[in-house]
């Protein structure tokens, strides 16, 4: 067993979790059962556990059930057959009085009570409905982290719509390769947002959005930046403020359990983004039981997860209304006009709970930052791997934090392996599979591995897996995604590692592996040692087969300011080969000014990859869908170079 623990729950802390308020409505044995054992029959007993969530919750669930509350096949079976919900009628029975708090780019702040939201969600559906939108119909936005997003989502739900949203620093290109595929009747857009300290007019790109989308018949417009101001688009255009007053009675759809709730992308790197479509109930009960047992939310916490509305994390966040928690949205920068501004808007709005990505606690490490303090108790982790200095930073910083590092995915829209507040914490690892959820390692002849990486399984169905994926007939393409390599079974494409206490380590991207003389080897294992030096801000590295037997392993690493490229390579190197071995050095390390990513924070390895191995851009990755599409074409000019010197 390794790692070292660096936190422990008291005694106190565990009796007052929710996991805890949950066990003492179970059977006796289960209420003082190892965390494990809970987790196996939570797995094992899927009509038991799924119930007993719904239970807790007091989700409203009508309709009369026709058959067993788990299916038996994660494709086309059905969760509480027969079964009615509505995710938006939860979230808004259970908001609290102080329902939203938004903080706008130059940190001013207002307020949006649970009546006032309720009211507004109300207006919209209403508007909504006398448009023609009918349950099934699709509502798109392209909206901001701000209260818009959170009305048009609930609005567009409580009617049974179909909703979808992109953030508008996404290209036009983007933009409209998702929505395109959905066919919207209705656009909710902005005519601009507010990003570190700067105005960024959208009218122009949005005004191009509309056009682009032959079946839109209405456009609802945000006036932000031009109050007042309306695009000319060839369709009617409502203006927010209208659409959303009045004061109507709420009203929700009566609908199936596994109505569709809203349509995910995957990032787009490689081809056509794919439309992972999600339901009403799936999403509800999972949310549920992630926040309140596996970040232990409780009612009247405050709750702010830094994410753009195009990443699953913002959904998770705005269901954070459902457990009766404080929704704060940070718009804007989250480094700017410093790095600390996270934690600064955390301690001023006494927020409970906080999730961030690792990649902003490296920073935050790197850069010796003492954070501010506030009342917070829950530090959340996701998008990347957790660096043992990672887990070191936040330990010197805070006295009693619990830090749980999660991982998940858009696909299933929650958690595989996450935190659990009765458990230690041992860095760099997760604490244990999260219940409900049959998740294993599994080497690549479909056996399970304990102590050492196999690809991360699922094995029995999990509520909030998709429906579909959209325009997918026969569900070619999800199968292809998921079930190819081993069938009935949801191989999710991350390397995994458990130990013996149920602890896991991510390995990185099974898709982008790296194999070095025969050996298979995780990049996050590399950027664990390489992103651990003070002067490396950043790294990415790849591996690219050309032709029967040449394979070009390649190292980028962004560096901080000041630093010795030629001394740090030597060091890089030095500590691969012992901490790791002679396999994981690289070929070549290479410096280049930053590392790509998708606008969702996730690092281009695929389409790096891809250059490498002699692929145009264009044809690797959609540039509308990355962070910065100029360093992209820098990697393009340095792969089409190295590879037209290693491939003659």
């Amino acid at each position: 067993m390794t790692g070292d623990v660096v936190w422990r729950p008291t005694r106190q802390r565990v009796a007052a979790a929710e996991l805890t308020r949950f066990r003492s409505g179970l059977r006796a044995e289960l209420r003082d059962a190892d965390y494990l054992d809970l987790w196996r029959w939570s797995t094992e007993n899927p009509d038991q556990f799924w119930s007993a969530v719904a239970d807790f919750e007091q989700v409203e669930l009508g309709g009369a059930a026709t058959g067993p509350i788990a299916p038996d096949d994660m494709i086309g079976g059905a969760w509480f057959p027969g079964r009615t919900v509505n995710y938006a009628r939860h979230l808004l029975r259970n908001a609290p009085e102080t329902a939203l708090i938004v903080v706008d780019d130059d940190n001013r702040s207002h307020t949006v009570t649970g009546i006032e939201l309720n009211r507004r969600v109300a207006a919209l559906a209403a508007a909504l409905r006398s448009m023609g939108v009918r349950p099934g119909d699709r509502v798109a936005a392209v909206l901001p982290n701000r209260a818009e997003a959170v009305i048009g989502l609930l609005a567009c739900t409580a009617v049974g719509a179909v909703w979808s949203v992109c953030s508008p620093e996404f290209g036009t290109d983007a933009i409209v390769s998702r929505f395109a595929q959905l066919a919207p009747r209705v656009l909710i857009a902005v005519d601009g947002y507010r990003h570190g300290g700067r105005e960024h007019p959208r009218t122009t790109e949005m005004t191009e959005v509309a056009v682009r989308l032959p079946d839109l018949e209405q456009v609802i417009w945000v006036a932000d930046l031009r109050p007042g101001e309306q695009p000319a688009v060839g369709t009617p255009v409502h203006a927010w403020d209208a659409v959303t007053a009045g004061n109507v009675e709420p009203e929700f759809a009566e609908l199936p359990f596994d109505h569709p709730l809203w349509v995910l992308f995957s990032s787009g790197t490689t081809g056509i983004p794919k439309g992972i479509v999600h339901g009403h109930g799936g999403v509800l009960l999972e949310h549920l039981k992630m926040l309140r047992f596996h970040s232990d939310m409780h009612s009247g916490d405050r709750h702010m997860n830094v994410a753009s509305t195009s990443w699953v994390v913002w959904n998770t966040l705005v269901s954070a209304l459902g457990v009766g928690a404080t929704v704060v949205l940070l718009d804007g920068s989250p480094v700017r006009p410093e790095l600390g501004r996270v934690w600064q808007v955390a301690a001023e709005h006494d927020v409970d709970i906080l999730g961030l990505s690792a990649g902003y606690i490296h920073a935050c490490s790197k850069a010796g930052l003492e954070p501010r303090q506030g009342r917070l108790r829950t530090l959340q982790v996701t998008g990347s791997p957790l660096s043992e200095a990672g887990f070191d930073w936040v330990y010197e910083n805070f006295d009693d934090m619990w830090l749980t590092s999660m991982s998940g995915g858009t696909d299933i829209g929650s958690i595989f392996v996450g935190g659990v507040p009765e458990l230690p914490v041992r860095k760099p690892r997760l604490q244990a599979p999260a219940l409900g959820v049959a998740v294993a390692a599994w080497d690549s002849n479909g056996t399970p591995v304990i102590g050492r990486p196999g690809e991360l399984v699922v094995t029995e169905p999990m509520p909030s897996m998709p429906l579909r994926f959209w325009n997918d007939p026969g569900d070619q393409r999800y199968r292809e995604s998921y079930f190819d390599m081993f069938p009935g079974v949801w191989r999710h494409g991350d390397f995994i590692e458990f130990d013996t206490d149920g602890s896991s380590v991510i390995g990185g991207r099974s898709d982008s592996t790296l194999n070095r003389q025969g050996v298979r080897i995780g990049s996050a294992e590399i950027y664990r040692v390489v992103e651990d030096f003070a002067e490396v801000s950043e790294a990415l590295v790849v591996g690219a087969e050309l032709g029967a037997d040449d394979y070009d392993m390649v190292l980028f690493v962004a560096t901080m300011d000041g630093a010795d490229p030629d001394g740090l390579k030597a060091r890089i190197g030095d500590s691969l080969r012992t901490s790791l071995s002679p396999r994981h050095v690289p070929d070549d390390i290479v410096f280049m000014r930053a590392i790509p990513h998708t606008r969702t924070g996730k690092k281009l390895e695929v389409p790096v990859k891809r250059m490498l191995q002699g692929s145009p851009l264009t044809a690797v990755v959609d540039l509308g869908a990355v962070d910065d599409s100029g360093l992209l074409r820098e990697y393009e000019d340095f792969a089409h170079r190295r590879h037209n010197v290693r491939t003659p």
